[in-house]
C-alpha cells in the first residue's frame, strides 16, 4: 500500500509529493533532517533570506536577497534549490482581509500574462477578521484544484500547529498525520542555538521543498510575540 497524501490526485500536487509504491521500502526510509539558517546565502548586508542544509552539510534550498523593507515584495520570494534553480515563487495575496500567501510553480520573473505560472497552494493565517477552520492552527494550507475537482469540504490539506516564532511547530496533513516538525536546533543536551537557526524534520513520503515553502511563508505571516521594553 502506497503512502501518498490524499491530495496527490491533483496534478499540481502529484509533482510535489513523493509517490512510493513499495510500502516496505518507505518504512525503512529515514526522515529528512534539515538545518534552516535564517540568513541569505548572499553575504550582502541587509539581505533577508534562508539557507538550508541537509544532514551532510550540503546546501539544499535557499532564498536570496530580499528585504522586509519592501512591503510589496516585488516578484515574490523565490525558493531555489542549492544550485539556484527556481522551485516555487511565494507571493502575498493582494487586497485580502486575511493573511494569505500563494505559491506558484517556478519563477514568475519575465513571464507575460499569457505565461502565468501555475498556482499550487494558498496558506492562510488567522487575523482580526478571519479565523481558521481549526482555532488552534497557526496557519492552514489549501491546494489549488481544477474546477472539476473543487470540494465543498473546507478542511485544509495541511495545518500548522504550535508557535513558529518559538520554533515549536508540527505540520499535519489532511488526515492528521504529523508530516514535519520545526524545533530549536540543539548543539547538545544542554545548549540550544538562537532562533535564527532551527531544525526542520520532514517525514518520508513528503516533499521537503513543499514543507520548506511553508516555513518561508510562516516567517512572513506569523506575528512575532510582543516583548515589552523594561526600563531600569
Amino acid at each position: 500500500m502506497s503512502k501518498v497524501h490524499p491530495a496527490a490526485e491533483n496534478k499540481c500536487q502529484t509533482l510535489l509529493l513523493k509517490n512510493h509504491d513499495d510500502h516496505n521500502h518507505l518504512a525503512h526510509e529515514r526522515p529528512s533532517v534539515l538545518t534552516v539558517w535564517k540568513r541569505s546565502s548572499m553575504s550582502f548586508q541587509g539581505t533577508d533570506g534562508f539557507t538550508v542544509f541537509d544532514n551532510h552539510g550540503r546546501l539544499t534550498f535557499r532564498v536570496d536577497n530580499y528585504s522586509r523593507k519592501n512591503s510589496c515584495v516585488k516578484g515574490g520570494l523565490v525558493l531555489m534549490d542549492g544550485a539556484g534553480k527556481p522551485l516555487l515563487t511565494l507571493k502575498p495575496q493582494v487586497f485580502s482581509i486575511q493573511y494569505q500567501w500563494n505559491a506558484y510553480r517556478g519563477s514568475e520573473e519575465g513571464n507575460t500574462s499569457s505565461q502565468r505560472s501555475t498556482k499550487v497552494f494558498s496558506m492562510r493565517s488567522k487575523s482580526l477578521f478571519f479565523q481558521n477552520t481549526d482555532k488552534n492552527a497557526e496557519a492552514e494550507v489549501f491546494f489549488e484544484r481544477a474546477h472539476d475537482q473543487k470540494v465543498t469540504d473546507p478542511k485544509p490539506d495541511f495545518r500548522i500547529e504550535g508557535c513558529f516564532w518559538k520554533r515549536n511547530c508540527k505540520i499535519r496533513n489532511r488526515i492528521g498525520e504529523v508530516v514535519a516538525n520545526i524545533a530549536r536546533k540543539k548543539v547538545n543536551d544542554r545548549v540550544l542555538l538562537g532562533d535564527d537557526v532551527f531544525s526542520l524534520v520532514v517525514q518520508p513520503g513528503f516533499d521537503a521543498q513543499l514543507i520548506m515553502s511553508f516555513v518561508i511563508i510562516l516567517d512572513r505571516i506569523c506575528g512575532k510575540p510582543y516583548a515589552p521594553v523594561l526600563c531600569s
